[in-house]
């Protein structure tokens, strides 16, 4: 455990602060600042899995997810002016989407592992983020499971307004210009994760001298 304990505590603190910064929006509401902090999630996960293999990298990530349900029972009791700061929705979705990006994505990882260094992470995130994000935004804000709680859906009701796609295309539920908008920010994150992913990996790795 003690090997893995820089991961589990990078995971933590992305956790938290991603459940703190989603509450601040930018560009009118079309993302948070905890979009840019979150895909940084697939980031640890990925450096434990190429450094200690996929037992280790499923452990920080059920580390995450604790710490992510945690997040969110607080979130659920501090009401805000239109209901609870994290929605029993939203919740779900975000622990389930969290779950089962993570767990594909060290999938993915360890079936690449051996090709070229960045071909694992770049691919593996990928997958990962559109899986994410598609569960997340499907499960938190989606009319498709308005019939399973009347309450839940009220709460959720601002993202189901017809909009124009990214306020100038074909009209479009605007939490699909948010999902949109979010992926784009994985991918780009994922990119630029690239650099750190190479190295961390090599200052861990690196024989001792």
């Amino acid at each position: 455990m003690t090997r893995i304990l820089p991961g589990v505590l990078a995971m933590a603190a992305i956790v938290v602060a991603s459940n703190i910064l989603v509450q601040f929006l930018i560009l009118d509401g079309l993302l948070t600042w905890g979009a840019f902090t979150y895909p940084l999630a697939f980031l640890v996960t990925d450096v434990m899995n190429r450094v200690y293999g996929v037992g280790p990298a499923r452990k920080v990530v059920f580390a995450g997810l604790v710490v992510g349900i945690i997040c969110s029972l607080i979130g659920s009791q501090i009401q805000l002016e239109f209901g609870p700061a994290v929605p029993i929705r939203v919740a779900i979705g975000s622990a389930t989407a969290f779950l089962v990006a993570q767990l594909l994505d060290i999938s993915i990882f360890d079936r690449l592992r051996d090709g070229n260094w960045w071909t694992a992470p770049l691919v593996s995130t990928f997958v990962g983020s559109i899986v994410d994000t598609f569960i997340f935004f499907s499960v938190a804000f989606s009319s498709f499971f308005n019939g399973f709680s009347a309450a839940a859906a009220e709460q959720v009701s601002w993202a189901q307004e017809i909009v124009p796609f990214f306020n100038v295309g074909p009209d479009a539920p605007l939490w699909v210009t948010l999902a949109v908008a979010d992926w784009c920010v994985k991918i780009a994150v994922a990119l630029i994760a690239l650099i750190p992913f190479r190295i961390i990996v090599g200052r861990i790795t690196q024989p001792a001298t």
